[in-house]
């Protein structure tokens, strides 16, 4: 059986992911924090892990995560208020498979796409 899965994305500078993951989206980091090469954080019964790679460039990183959530306009209020990267067609909407959507950008590109369920 599985339970739980839990994305690694790119990172090019800790300190920058972990402010924009901690202070502007309210995660909180977890596990050791020895290693200068990995993040780990999480927020509610999620978890995203961060791995360095100092090389990506960020229009050339396809890192991408879909986070579902029972409260999505609480959390595009919170990428509005923290005036995080929402790429142009990433806006707040209804698609047609039935989920509200909308979507981010962190430092490194890595795209957060967050989904509530119209059903």
């Amino acid at each position: 059986m599985l339970t739980d899965i839990n994305p690694k994305l790119p990172m090019r500078d800790k300190a920058i992911t972990k402010d924009f993951y901690i202070n502007k989206l309210g995660f909180e980091q977890f596990g050791s924090d020895v290693h200068k090469d990995y993040l780990m954080v999480k927020k509610d019964n999620i978890q995203i892990h961060f791995f360095e790679f100092k090389e990506i460039d960020p229009k050339e990183n396809y890192g991408m995560v879909y986070i579902r959530t029972d409260d999505i306009e609480k959390w595009y209020q919170l990428a509005l208020d923290q005036k995080v990267s929402i790429p142009t067609a990433g806006h707040l909407q209804i698609k047609p498979w039935r989920q509200k959507e909308f979507a981010m950008l962190d430092p490194d590109n890595n795209l957060l796409t967050f989904g509530e369920s119209m059903f």
